[in-house]
């Protein structure tokens, strides 16, 4: 799960009242991009990065304004040369960024919690952020989360053709957007479903690949034909680890769409092939295998014979992962997340 999110939710829970600051608008090269967020709490613990420096020390301290005054607040950051000297950053532009206080007892908690939950669920929504505005003053905000077209919680100022608008000129969006509607100022966060990536091998790459593939936000399932290696307890980031009656059957009942991930990491080639001609036979976004070129060629040949193309064969990653040297398991686990994360950013942004 997004760790802002999450982190939100166990501070409400706690009934802790906290910042959470959100890039909403980005010119020129700085550090981070709009929709970045971070959290500021009471005592000035941040969790998430909107640049780091003194950008973001300047941001934490505005942060005790908002929560002393309950108060939201734009803050502007010009980073000219002056400025990038003073913060010691070499990059340029400009960044506003929205801060607002949450307080778990407050409306805008409701649809805060309706966006952690969000972040966990295959439908794809968008978190809306109304900024209303009394000439430059921000006078007030309004938070809501549109589902299927229809806003699910949370309320706005504004009339539903304009919220229909909206859905429709940004129902594609992959990352935040602002847009002027009337006197207000929309931020249009799409909640994208989280990829899944489905671990074929539950062995000694598969380990720190579940790891890390769930550390930078893709969901995790493991399949394996060995009981004694496919355990929740060995991979305590997957969502769902199963034991399959053997590979000539692994795929059967998964729900592997084209936003699914594959990652084939099995205990040989034999097994390396059966569950690649499978994939081979989905939409998945991305096949990958593990071994060397030897062993993908030998793999290629046979499967050509057996009707398969070379725009199928294209479309597998072998061997897996980006080409940083690495041996261990641990850094292959990094090349293979790497390239997936990689095919993940040019999915989105096509």
């Amino acid at each position: 799960m997004n760790l802002i999110a999450e982190t939100a939710g166990r501070l409400m829970n706690d009934h802790l009242a906290f910042v959470l600051a959100t890039i909403v608008n980005r010119q020129g090269s700085a550090p981070r991009t709009a929709g970045t967020r971070m959290i500021v709490m009471s005592d000035g613990r941040t969790v998430g990065t909107i640049g780091g420096g003194l950008l973001e020390a300047r941001v934490i301290e505005t942060a005790g304004d908002v929560l002393s005054s309950r108060r939201p607040q734009v803050v502007s950051f010009d980073m000219t040369q002056s400025e990038l000297a003073a913060m010691d950053m070499v990059c340029g532009g400009r960044l506003e960024v929205l801060l607002e206080i949450i307080d778990p007892e407050a409306p805008a908690a409701t649809v805060l919690k309706g966006w952690r939950k969000a972040q966990s669920e295959q439908d794809r929504c968008l978190f809306l952020t109304e900024l209303r505005f009394a000439g430059e003053r921000l006078e007030g905000l309004g938070h809501a989360l549109l589902k299927n077209q229809r806003i699910v919680c949370g309320e706005l100022s504004l009339p539903p053709a304009a919220v229909e608008k909206l859905v429709r000129d940004h129902s594609t969006a992959t990352r935040l957007q602002a847009a002027a509607c009337g006197g207000s100022l929309m931020l249009i966060d799409p909640v994208l479903p989280l990829e899944t990536v489905f671990l074929f091998g539950a062995g000694h790459v598969a380990q720190p690949t579940a790891r890390l593939a769930a550390f930078v936000g893709f969901r995790v399932r493991v399949v394996d034909d060995r009981a004694e290696f496919a355990e929740a307890r060995r991979f305590p980031e997957a969502e769902e680890v199963l034991v399959a009656t053997d590979f000539d059957s692994a795929l059967k009942g998964l729900n592997i769409g084209r936003g699914a991930f594959i990652v084939i990491v099995t205990r040989g080639h034999l097994h390396d092939k059966t569950v690649l001609m499978q994939a081979l036979r989905t939409e998945a976004a991305y096949i990958g295998m593990i071994g060397s070129r030897r062993k993908r060629d030998h793999i290629f040949n046979a499967l050509l014979k057996q009707g398969f193309t070379e725009g199928d064969l294209q479309r597998v990653h072998s061997p897996i992962g980006l080409d940083i040297g690495a041996e261990t398991p641990e850094e292959i686990a990094l090349s293979i997340v790497a390239e997936m994360v990689r095919a993940r950013a040019r999915r989105r942004s096509a």
